[in-house]
């Protein structure tokens, strides 16, 4: 049974998505001020009674990520001292991910530290989708909840069987285990796109692994900003005969870099969800909603269920 005492609330990075999310739960979206000072301080004020409650705070921290992030910390330090008795944090797509190692000498582990910072503000468990690397889980010592956007995925990819073979690739070496994981449900052959980093902002496909000719090719990452590796692999894939390329890409934090690449690139379509705000410009961008996914799953941890069942995946 629901607990009475559930409260959800959001900050203002993706307010469409906590709506959603709670109306496929039937619960309000608890009341809270979030706005900022003159100067450009964040200010919160939580406007209803959370005392003893199961408070859900949801909160992308995508661009500007340094307002959002610091937007959740202090709710998550309001509704602790308003005396909450458990809260999460729901962090559909989770910022700094990719510094999660050090890769050069003097570098932070920013991944960490943002762990460290949910877990002091007073987080007592973080529901997250698609980290970008699994071992962030264990940057926490309180329990993560990790759920895929690929379900959901699988759910829209059903309807868009064609009669050519299917190939999933994945867009570098980091990918793979993505592109296997996709290529064993969906009962595809699996290829890689081997890249070279010319810079930040620019990227070099160099060789492709696998069968691609005549094939629909289906492209698989947790995150894209400047759509530079997808299109550079969508390049080369079209270049060696792929009869459709579809690129299916959890997060889309897309600048304006990426909207031209898109623009002009060989993507037919690019499958995403609304774990940020994604403003398709008339690009044939598909934008899944999620808001089911997490809404059960913040169910399931209100009435101390598992969560597994919600990594099965329907029509396969």
């Amino acid at each position: 049974m629901r607990d009475t005492k559930l409260k959800i609330f959001t900050g203002s990075s993706n307010r469409a998505l906590a709506e959603e999310i709670c109306q496929s739960m039937g619960v309000p979206l608890g009341d809270a001020t979030v706005n900022c000072f003159p100067d450009g301080e964040s200010f919160v004020k939580i406007n209803e009674n959370i005392r003893g409650a199961d408070v859900y705070i949801i909160q992308s921290t995508c661009p500007p990520t340094n307002h959002h992030l610091m937007e959740l910390l202090i709710m998550i330090d309001a509704a602790k001292r308003a005396s909450a008795q458990r809260i999460s944090a729901v962090i559909p797509f989770y910022g700094y991910a990719r510094q999660d190692r050090k890769d050069q000498p003097r570098v932070p582990i920013t991944a960490k530290l943002v762990a460290n910072l949910l877990m002091s503000a007073g987080a007592n468990r973080v529901l997250a989708m698609d980290l970008h690397s699994q071992q962030i889980q264990g940057f926490f010592d309180i329990p993560v909840d990790h759920l895929f956007a690929s379900p959901v995925f699988f759910q829209y990819l059903a309807t868009k069987r064609s009669n050519n073979k299917l190939a999933v690739f994945a867009p570098d070496v980091g990918g793979m285990k993505m592109a296997a994981a996709y290529a064993d449900v969906l009962g595809a052959s699996l290829g890689l796109v081997a890249k070279k980093r010319v810079n930040a902002h620019t990227v070099e496909a160099i060789s492709v692994v696998g069968e691609v000719e005549g094939c629909d090719v289906l492209l698989v990452d947790d995150i894209t900003e400047t759509a530079g590796t997808l299109t550079a692999a969508a390049n080369i894939l079209k270049a060696h005969g792929a009869a459709s390329i579809r690129a299916a890409v959890s997060h889309c934090v897309l600048n304006d870099a990426a909207y031209e690449r898109l623009k002009s690139g060989p993507i037919d379509e690019l499958i995403t969800t609304n774990s940020v705000p994604v403003d398709p410009r008339g690009l044939p961008i598909t934008v899944l909603s999620i808001a089911p996914l997490l809404g059960e799953a913040i169910l399931r941890i209100n009435t101390n269920e598992s969560v597994t069942s919600l990594f099965k995946i329907k029509g396969f």
